[in-house]
């Protein structure tokens, strides 16, 4: 028993071979941070930056940064168990390494050179390092190993979790037959509509009930999102770009801020996750962009016919060898990892997921695809709209709206995404006979297929997580026949998007106060899921129960708005959320009399009145140490202020996890330099609880308020809290 619990609790870092160190070059930067502790990174090259921006995040967020190359070694299981494990599964199944070992060697060289450089500030920051390291012979790490992460972690953004989930659980998938965009969308009427929709139906796949774990350990990615352009003829003044994703406060998708500048021309200020060389959005000095995720059509699942050994499947008048392998799955148990055998499949179409059901075979949108870690690259140097158009048109990045604004007064919207080239005819949303040929399509509809604005009528453009149909105002708005059915493009209306869509076309001019009322709105309409809920709870009979209709009462008269000033923003709190939920997922209503009842119970226990102030219950907290934070916050899961998802405290708050996380607003005046502001809901630090820096932004970010972007040197050596350089000699 001795010698088995010795080799379980040693035998995972010996199977794990480290990649080679990245050789033969040195790296030197300089890391500036300014008085929030928000790094300015600076360098001769793009890799001294690059190596630059490793050792700064390594500071700040180490522990993240190792479960992310955990991730993309196929280890993250001997950290985080069993939760790890799934993802180690899906990193195999989706062959993450396999597409870096195909896709990494033909990217160009100058961006390789940044992941390298990458990579050996990881290896350098764990070197030095030691006591913090997780996991023996996590490191070193090389540049293919960071490009490793991007091919596992980009396909989830699109939904992949949600379609893996069933097929891994052998539930059976519901198709949603027929297609998704009708011929054409009503015309919106010159005042703000009223957007009727359906009962929420399961989509296809159903998710499951508990959703496959993705590939960063924290809940969401990118679950909701606003987005706002503003050109000047509409804001009286500038342009402008209010960026507002909404994303986990903490883990491997939460927003890290900082500003790069480098001799070679790179200079950017916005923000990464961890394990990526350069921002992901923000601004340069002649434009910017930011991103909301989409949800067009993008995974398409085939039954495949197998012969009577299991091992072969027909395509076409064929009989191939289904592509199989076993791979070993670390998953630690206490002090102990055990190994877990699991076989992997492939065929022609994808990944293969066989349980009791059959076998079936996964395509999606960017499959075996690299090149997006170049566009990304590249759009953070573009300096006008033509350049920024052209790297999106590569098609390069497999998902999610972009809105741009620049310095000549230029906004834009793109639907992007790596949607499949589908022939008409096929129900694509169905289940697709797999031994067909022609239906294994191989590449993306073409740039000029996908929805797009420049420069609208109404001088303005938002997205909020919503159908691309709407999105400019009346008369600018898109008209949904111009796209063809099997692109799948979504008709979805968020709470959020009928909110912005009607504020921003009754605004006489969106000058900067009146789109910060826009931004940071708290109001439900009554349409949707809120019609639903409300409805649902008028129909409520709460005779013999007291409780009951008491809450009932109070839900009845709330006053719609999350603002923490009506008696029933709490019990709305917790209802709405479900709803939304539901309608979001497209799965079924939840029964409004439990859920009442439920909320009701909540609220009796742990503050002994149904109608507590509601920053009494929602909660900004992190802790504990000397920088902990308890603040009272305000905003909804669905409203433009956002407040989205939450752990409940033993105490009975609801300590929010994922909203309004980080903001950037910034703004062009003709014939002056880009000036911006930002806020997040804690600090750069947040897994350095000794750190000064830990939430210091959290009381502005209670308050609606801003700090500077320091983009300008000198502005950023005005405010230096603290310089430091950074090399690596081979």
């Amino acid at each position: 028993l001795l010698i088995a619990f010795i080799a379980l609790a040693t035998w995972e870092p010996f199977t794990a071979a480290p990649s080679a160190a990245p050789a033969g070059r040195a790296y030197t930067a300089e890391i500036i941070r300014d008085e929030f502790g928000v790094p300015h990174i600076y360098g001769k090259t793009d890799p001294d930056v690059a190596y630059g921006v490793a050792r700064a995040h390594a500071q700040d967020d180490f522990s993240t940064l190792q479960d992310v190359v955990a991730m993309a070694r196929g280890r993250y299981g001997a950290i985080r168990g069993q939760e790890g494990a799934a993802i180690d599964f899906a990193y195999h199944l989706l062959d993450a390494r396999g597409t870096a070992q195909r896709r990494y060697p033909i990217l160009p060289a100058d961006t390789r050179a940044l992941f390298e450089a990458y990579a050996t500030g990881l290896n350098d920051y764990a070197r030095a390092n030691p006591g913090e390291v997780k996991l023996a012979r996590l490191f070193p790490v090389d540049g293919m190993d960071v490009a490793a992460g991007f091919a596992l972690r980009q396909p989830f953004f699109f939904g992949l979790g949600d379609v893996i989930a069933p097929l891994v659980e052998g539930k059976p998938l519901r198709p949603e037959s027929g297609p998704r965009i009708p011929a054409a969308l009503p015309t919106p009427p010159p005042t703000p509509p009223t957007f009727v929709e359906p009962a929420p139906t399961p989509a296809r796949p159903q998710a499951s009930a508990r959703p496959f774990p993705l590939p960063w350990g924290e809940e969401g990615a990118m679950a909701g999102s606003n987005a706002f352009v503003v050109a000047p003829k509409a804001s009286g003044g500038p342009t402008v770009l209010v960026s507002n994703s909404h994303q986990p406060f903490r883990g491997g998708v939460a927003w890290y801020e900082l500003v790069v500048e480098s001799g070679q021309g790179w200079h950017f200020a916005g923000a990464n996750f961890p394990g990526s060389p350069f921002p992901f959005l923000g601004h340069n000095r002649h434009l910017g962009w930011t991103n909301t995720v989409n949800r067009p059509d993008m995974i398409d699942v085939y039954r495949l016919v197998l012969d009577e050994t299991g091992m072969k499947y027909r395509l076409g008048g064929r009989w191939l060898p289904l592509e199989s392998k076993t791979v070993t799955l670390p998953v630690r148990f206490g002090p102990v990892v055990l190994p877990v055998r699991r076989t992997i499949h492939r065929s022609a179409h994808g990944p293969v997921i066989v349980n009791d059901q059959g076998a079936f075979a996964i395509r999606y949108g960017g499959i075996d695809r690299l090149d997006q870690l170049d566009a990304y690259y590249r759009l953070n140097k573009t300096r006008n709209l033509a350049e920024w158009q052209r790297q999106l048109a590569r098609m390069a990045i497999p998902s999610t709206n972009f809105l741009y604004a620049d310095e000549a007064g230029n906004i834009a919207y793109v639907y992007n995404g790596a949607i499949p080239q589908r022939t008409a005819g096929p129900d694509w949303r169905g289940i697709l006979p797999g031994d067909d040929p022609a239906l294994i399509w191989t590449g993306p509809v073409t740039y000029d297929a996908l929805p797009k604005y420049v420069n609208p009528a109404s001088g303005w453009l938002f997205n909020a997580n919503n159908t691309p149909f709407y999105a400019a105002g009346a008369g600018s708005d898109l008209a949904a026949g111009s796209v063809p059915p099997e692109m799948g493009v979504e008709l979805d209306m968020t709470n959020r998007a009928r909110r912005s869509w009607r504020l921003l076309s009754e605004a006489k001019q969106l000058d900067r106060a009146t789109l910060e009322r826009i931004k940071f709105d708290m109001v439900y309409d009554d349409a949707g899921y809120l019609a639903h809920l409300m409805n649902a709870v008028r129909a409520i009979d709460p005779r013999g129960n007291e409780r009951l209709a008491a809450a009932r009462t109070l839900l009845l008269g709330w006053d719609r708005s999350a603002d923490n000033i009506g008696r029933g923003d709490a019990i709305a709190l917790l209802m709405v959320k479900e709803f939304m939920s539901a309608s979001y997922q497209h799965k079924r209503w939840p029964d409004a009399r439990e859920q009442l009842s439920k909320s009701a119970d909540h609220l009796m226990k742990h503050f002994g009145r149904l109608d507590p102030p509601m920053s009494a219950v929602l909660r900004l907290r992190l802790g504990p140490g000397p920088h902990s934070v308890d603040l009272p916050l305000d905003g909804g899961s669905d409203t433009l202020r956002a407040s989205t998802t939450w752990d409940v405290a033993e105490d009975g708050r609801l300590a929010v996890k994922h909203g309004d996380s980080f903001i950037l607003w910034a703004e062009w005046l003709p014939g002056r330099r880009v000036a911006s502001r930002s806020i997040q809901p804690f600090g750069a630090a947040t897994t350095r609880p000794q750190s000064v820096h830990y939430t210091d932004q959290s009381t502005l970010f209670v308050q609606h308020r801003f700090k500077p972007v320091h983009f300008w040197r000198q502005d950023v050596l005005a405010n230096a809290a603290r310089r430091t350089t950074v090399r690596h000699r081979p």
